[in-house]
């Protein structure tokens, strides 16, 4: 069999998510600054011109790294819920904010690529529109499950945006390594808190 009969082009889709996992990975070696196309290229084995093939340039790739990697993080919270009944709320809320603390989300690689986005969020204003969907329908997601608790308060967004809050900081201490607090430590200091609300 020759060369040429070993070949199998990849699929459209395939070189896409080849191309986004390079981008991830080189956002979080080299940080917002330091990421560029050949970077990109060189960590995906392909070359400049399918990067301009899949995507309009490399913001529009990076874009769709923020979002890729948005619905990720999502999907793992969402599957924690899943695992709760829905005879028991506080449990399914508990459970969406706690999977913060655990693999996947809980990645000293997930949190540099994410570091990268927030960097970016301030100086490009699709970065910034994206970071702006992906809080608010996470901050969305926290209201609804509250709401579904007994003895909810009446500002469910607001006790939305503390719970947010409290989560992201325990995660960033959690994802750099070396926190001065254990996983079940952070879940029973989230509980507390959803406690003092419910």
């Amino acid at each position: 069999m020759s060369a040429r009969q070993a070949f199998t082009r990849e699929s459209a889709d395939t070189r896409r998510d080849a191309l986004i996992a390079a981008c991830t990975r080189c956002l979080g070696t080299y940080g917002a600054q330091g990421v560029s196309v050949r970077a990109i290229c060189l960590e995906a084995g392909v070359s400049p011109g399918l990067l301009r093939h899949y995507f309009d340039g490399i913001d529009a790739l990076i874009a769709e790294t923020y979002r890729t990697t948005g619905t990720r993080v999502a999907a793992a919270m969402h599957a924690a819920v899943v695992m709760v009944p829905e005879s028991d709320p506080r449990g399914r809320l508990l459970g969406f904010i706690t999977a913060s603390f655990r693999e996947p989300i809980a990645d000293p690689a997930l949190l540099a690529t994410w570091l990268a986005f927030w960097s970016l969020s301030r100086t490009s204003p699709i970065i910034g529109q994206i970071h702006d969907e992906l809080y608010a329908e996470n901050r969305h997601d926290i209201e609804r499950l509250i709401a579904a608790c007994p003895n909810a308060p009446k500002d469910t967004r607001l006790a939305a945006v503390a719970l947010t809050a409290l989560v992201d900081g325990l995660w960033l201490e959690l994802s750099l390594g070396n926190a001065p607090f254990s996983v079940a430590e952070a879940e029973a200091l989230a509980e507390k808190w959803v406690d003092s609300f419910i």
